[in-house]
């Protein structure tokens, strides 16, 4: 029997995941970096933030990790999209990345979805 392999996480920033994104699908493996706004200990759900865009992340399966408040992290997992069309990230890795420049990070994003689509459009 085959084991499923587990997908990477696509690079995505906290303003990507909205309704009308190619983003935001169930079930979509994603990485989201952003600033630590909240944590729950009893139900292990982490809201992180960038700017206005905010995510709710189920950290249930993390160990090891220690959060604070205004603190950068990044996660990996997969995207649940509830019936009101809330998303919740089911975190499967999750890192602190304090000594990261959010705004330099993003803009590498970009230069790299870019890059990506220019090799498809010359290869086509």
């Amino acid at each position: 029997m085959a084991v499923p392999a587990i997908k990477h996480g696509q690079l995505v920033t906290l303003h990507d995941l909205h309704p009308i994104s190619p983003f935001f699908k169930q079930g979509s493996s994603i990485r989201v970096t952003g600033k630590l706004q909240e944590y729950n200990v009893e139900t292990a759900i982490a809201i992180i933030a960038d700017g206005n865009a905010i995510l709710k992340i189920d950290t249930q399966h993390l160990r090891d990790l220690s959060f604070r408040i205004d603190s950068a992290y990044q996660f990996i997992g997969e995207l649940l999209i509830q019936p009101d069309n809330e998303a919740i990230l089911q975190a499967r890795v999750g890192r602190n990345v304090d000594g990261i420049d959010l705004n330099l990070y993003k803009q590498s994003l970009q230069l790299l979805r870019r890059f990506q689509a220019e090799r498809i459009e010359n290869s086509t």
